[in-house]
């Protein structure tokens, strides 16, 4: 169960961590509102990936990442578990609100504007700040592998 939970765990950290390197790149390649076209398909794209990809892989990573220390005695008092454990809630929130629901809203807002349903001048483009957040959370994500990997030992104070 053990090779299966950390299995799961590294299979999820890499397509999150992918998807947010897509994330990124696409980011910085979309056109202005004002290329109504490209821009709802540009949004379309990454609201796929958020969805399909990034979503889905933040769950499984999360999820074994919780098992593996329920059920690992050693992880319990293990200072680099619990800071991954932190860091994770701190990825699990960020992408579904800073990420995943602002990603899946424009582009629902861009392709109702495409259709007619919606004033294209309601579509600000401001893509700034999740792009900041897509790079916190790869940063995170990679400090995150960096503790699994080398698992430092924090020193506890004793009382």
């Amino acid at each position: 169960m053990r090779r299966l939970l950390k299995f799961l765990h590294t299979i999820g950290a890499i397509g999150m961590m992918g998807a947010l390197a897509c994330l990124i790149v696409l980011m910085s390649f979309v056109p202005p509102p004002a290329r109504l076209a490209e821009y709802a398909l540009m949004y379309g794209a990454m609201a796929k990936i958020a969805t399909w990809v990034f979503f889905p892989s933040l769950v499984v990573t999360v999820i074994s990442g919780l098992l593996s220390i329920g059920s690992t005695p050693a992880f319990h008092e293990a200072g680099w578990a619990w800071a991954k454990l932190a860091t994770g809630v701190l990825i699990l929130e960020s992408g579904m609100v800073y990420i995943q629901g602002p990603i899946k809203e424009e582009a629902g807002r861009a392709a109702s504007a495409l259709a007619g349903e919606l004033n294209p001048a309601e579509i600000t483009g401001s893509y700034g700040a999740e792009n900041n957040t897509l790079w916190f959370l790869l940063a995170i994500s990679a400090a995150n592998v960096a503790l699994g990997v080398w698992r430092p030992r924090f020193s506890r104070r004793r009382g």
